[in-house]
């Protein structure tokens, strides 16, 4: 059999290419990043980038990108940071992350989706289990891929689960000689439900294992200084291994991991990702000291974000939105349809109401579900959520009547 015959079955989403790349796939938003850009040639409100304190296009944060990028290029420093790819800002950087999430020491790593999976290859050998929240989002899936031992995925928040599973993974780790690693999330990015972190520690009492939290949607946003959902919760020094990439609240691009400092250095010396990848360029690191100090010392930012959450999600429930338990800024719309009703309704969304938020459908959600995702920031405006407001209340009507069935009929017709 020829190694790509497969390919010529596209799967469940990309055999929608022909009707939906570049229009549900691969959208095309200009403009500047904020609260309303351009799709199709119009303006529309935009729910679905993850610019929480609308820091992209902050005068102070554009100002230092533009002077970094004069002073050093895209280029500095060229080589893996262990070759050649090291400088005092790196350090700097790490230090000031550290000291902002309440740990000994923190790691710099390229790119976050990259990092935390490479991250977990490097904790674990054969002789190790793993056990992670079922719904955990893809990179650390694609991590526990790697994993050449055995590994669990717990229901997901389900305490009785974990336990349950912890409860085998003791068992196997006593006859391999081998350690847990227990992964969960700060906020789920798709429900926006934080994970249950301080119910996961209490369990630490009971069994011998490691806590790796990943807190892309937490960072920044959470708790009260905003060093996160560790802090949101109170269980900072609880968790073992802190992670949060900087294309939330920071707007940018690279991460870090956080921890004790053998811990962070294991990584560092050992995590085949970085030791043979490009350093993170002088830009990317002046930025993020940047985006970091802004966050640090302009609670207002947080303060005008939350409120804008707080409009938004009580907003949506009054006007008897299913929002599920979204206890983050992350605000999910579910409603029940199939694949090719979604994209009628997100249809009708942007080009009749100026409305562009992203849709969720199987297999990342299951059969029959829609997902709208919205990603309020601290740069939307009443009016935004006002109309947005407005519109998914004529959409749902529309969906629970009937009328998307038609138009999806004619999506299904190019779909093969």
């Amino acid at each position: 059999m020829d190694l790509f015959e497969k390919f010529r079955d596209r799967g469940p989403l990309g055999k929608f290419a022909d009707v939906a790349e570049g229009y549900f796939i691969f959208p095309r938003l200009e403009g500047e990043l904020g609260n309303r850009m351009t799709f199709n040639g119009k303006e529309v409100i935009c729910w679905s980038i993850n610019n929480y304190y609308g820091l992209a296009n902050h005068p102070e944060v554009r100002k230092v990108d533009a002077q970094a990028s004069k002073d050093w290029g895209l280029a500095y420093p060229m080589g893996a940071r262990m070759m050649s790819g090291a400088t005092k800002y790196h350090d700097q950087l790490e230090e000031e992350l550290a000291e902002f999430v309440g740990k000994e020491k923190a790691l710099l790593v390229n790119y976050g989706y990259q990092g935390i999976f490479s991250a977990i290859d490097c904790l674990v050998s054969r002789h190790d289990v793993i056990v992670y929240d079922a719904e955990a989002h893809a990179c650390i899936v694609d991590g526990v891929r790697l994993h050449a031992g055995q590994r669990f995925a717990f229901e997901h928040n389900n305490i009785a689960s974990l336990d349950k599973n912890l409860e085998r993974a003791t068992k196997i780790a006593e006859k391999t000689n081998g350690g847990i690693l227990v992964i969960s999330e700060g906020v789920f990015g798709m429900r926006g439900d934080q994970g249950k972190l301080r119910e996961i520690v209490s369990l630490k009492g009971k069994y011998n294992f490691r806590l790796l939290v990943d807190d892309a949607h937490g960072f920044g946003m959470l708790g009260p200084t905003g060093a996160g959902t560790c802090e949101e919760q109170g269980v900072i020094d609880d968790v073992d291994i802190y992670f949060s990439t900087f294309a939330k609240s920071m707007a940018s691009i690279g991460a870090f991991f956080a921890g004790e400092p053998y811990v962070m250095n294991h990584l560092k010396y050992n995590m085949r990702s970085q030791m043979f990848a490009k350093s993170v360029p002088m830009p990317i690191v002046m930025g993020a000291l940047k985006r970091l100090e802004l966050i640090r010392t302009l609670p207002e930012l947080r303060e005008r974000l939350w409120e804008n959450v707080h409009y938004l999600q009580n907003g949506l429930k009054k006007a008897g939105m299913d929002i599920g338990n979204t206890n983050s800024c992350v605000t999910p719309v579910y409603m029940h349809g199939e694949v090719a009703e979604a994209m009628a309704l997100v249809q009708d969304l942007r080009d009749n109401y100026s409305v562009f938020c992203s849709i969720v459908v199987y297999p990342v959600v299951p059969k029959g579900m829609i997902l709208l995702r919205l990603i309020p920031t601290s740069v939307h405006t009443r009016q935004d959520i006002d109309e947005s407001i407005a519109a998914f209340i004529v959409v749902k009507e529309k969906l629970e009547s009937g009328i998307y069935k038609a138009t999806a009929e004619k999506f299904m017709e190019g779909v093969h």
